[in-house]
């Protein structure tokens, strides 16, 4: 990738990386937490914070949801946690990628804060194939060169609440997924790659039909990762 080895040139090719198209996607998908954070009398720069803060539209979404439908502070902490809960394995999966250049526990820490679906799936395609003491300075320049666009959307969503038609919103929030399902398909590189997609797809519309979509992404996501691996495993001891 032509990349020089001092971090802060690392730090600033991972911003480039990111301004290129996934920090807008990234954007764009949460310019309709601001309206959300409007609708419920949040104050402009609460919306903001809740941004760099929790780092997540689906959980922003369901802050003020809740904070909406008056429900009390636990309750909507442990609202926001279990939506949260989805990215501890996204984060496992990368730490060893940034641990590889001898960060400190502190420093991976801060890393974790920054993982976010699409900062999850670009950095797994990306991380790899860079040496190891500039993996993280790069994962940090792209991770805030997302949450800085991320960020200003959402201050401009605020703006324009009422602006904007809500099925504008709904699509806009709909971005982040569907560029992470192409992103999984650009980086598909082995057998169990596309068949984690493909039974993912597949076990996603058998569940959604009796369980309701939640359940439905999570099971999908559990057994169709797990067969995916499997399957893989056993072909890769027999040759």
């Amino acid at each position: 990738m032509g990349l020089s080895h001092a971090p802060i040139a690392a730090f600033r090719q991972g911003a480039i990386g990111a301004l290129k198209l996934p920090a807008w996607i990234v954007g764009a998908s949460l310019m309709g937490v601001g309206p959300l954070a409007r609708d419920v009398g949040f104050p402009f720069l609460g919306a903001i914070l809740s941004t760099v803060l929790v780092w997540a539209g689906p959980a922003q979404v369901v802050f003020f949801a809740t904070l909406g439908a008056g429900a009390s502070v636990p309750a909507i902490a442990l609202a926001v946690t279990l939506t949260a809960i989805r990215l501890t394995p996204m984060t496992a999966s990368l730490m060893p990628h940034l641990r590889a250049g001898g960060a400190s526990r502190a420093t991976l820490l801060a890393a974790s804060h920054f993982v976010a679906v699409t900062t999850w799936v670009e950095s797994m395609r990306r991380l790899p194939a860079l040496p190891p003491e500039i993996r993280l300075p790069y994962f940090f320049g792209f991770g805030a060169a997302c949450m800085a666009v991320a960020t200003c959307f959402t201050a401009v969503g605020y703006a324009l609440a009422g602006e904007v038609p809500a099925s504008i919103g709904a699509g806009l929030l709909f971005m982040t997924p569907t560029f992470f399902t192409l992103s999984l398909l650009r980086g598909a590189s082995i057998r169990a790659d596309w068949l984690a997609i493909g039974a993912g797809f597949a076990l996603t519309a058998l569940f959604g039909i009796w369980l309701g979509p939640a359940a439905a992404l999570f099971l999908a996501g559990l057994l169709g990762g797990t067969a995916a691996f499997m399957v893989e495993r056993a072909q890769s001891e027999e040759q």
